[in-house]
């Protein structure tokens, strides 16, 4: 048995929302960070909204919780009143030093996973996540990279073929293991339309950025195209952070 990576899933918990279809088959060989959140208005205190919802959010909790170890997952919950959702989750990712932060989307049988591998900063915490989620699955993925103006074919190869040979270092089955490259495209928009393939997407954190790439603004070049779950590599913190 591999490692379980950790992975951090931000649940908005009284909205009444279910958790998304095929999730828990995603994260059966994670251990799961469930964060469930609650954005509350600015007058309102956190300890206010935990003393008036906290039960009704803890039962909502416990019913995720028990879906998701029942696919295979280890599990730990949180549950937060906040101001601010943004703060919060980043916060969390910190905190509870989460290898990977998932954007809970609906899924289906899960057969093909697009690793979109943005830089060299991160390779080995990439590698830690498709091996723990996927090496022992038949799951095939295929590691994307869209090429920038500086980089030589050479450097591509290096990059790829240098997380595959993690991957195999691993356990993973080379034949479920595809590259694919693409230059003079836009990352996100080529990101967001090769996606609509796949049924899930996995992407390298290779700067701050990243995070809001995810839930900021951006995302919605992905999301809006592509409607399955998203799964951010977290970059490794610095000494400052």
């Amino acid at each position: 048995m591999t490692d379980r990576p950790s992975v951090l899933v931000p649940i908005r918990v009284l909205e009444g929302e279910p958790l998304p279809e095929g999730i828990p088959e995603l994260l059966a060989n994670a251990h799961v960070v469930l964060l469930g959140y609650h954005v509350i208005p600015d007058q309102t205190a956190p300890g206010q909204a935990r003393m008036q919802f906290e039960e009704r959010a803890t039962r909502r909790l416990e019913e995720f919780e028990e879906a998701l170890t029942g696919a295979g997952a280890t599990l730990e919950h949180r549950l937060v009143f906040t101001h601010n959702a943004q703060q919060t989750i980043h916060r969390q990712i910190r905190e509870t030093d989460s290898l990977a932060v998932l954007v809970p989307n609906a899924i289906g049988d899960l057969e093909d996973v697009l690793v979109a591998v943005r830089g060299t900063v991160g390779l080995d915490r990439l590698a830690r996540l498709l091996v723990g989620l996927f090496a022992e699955t038949d799951v095939s993925v295929t590691l994307y990279h869209v090429t920038s103006e500086d980089e030589s074919e050479a450097d591509v190869a290096m990059l790829l073929d240098g997380l595959v040979d993690r991957l195999l270092e691993s356990g993973f089955d080379g034949d479920r293991i595809e590259t694919r490259t693409d230059r003079d495209v836009k990352p996100v928009a080529a990101i967001a339309e090769l996606a609509e393939t796949y049924d899930a997407v996995v992407m390298g954190e290779s700067d701050p950025s990243i995070a809001t790439f995810v839930f900021g603004m951006p995302a919605e070049q992905v999301t809006e195209r592509f409607l399955g779950p998203v799964l951010i590599v977290q970059r490794e913190p610095t000494e400052e952070e």
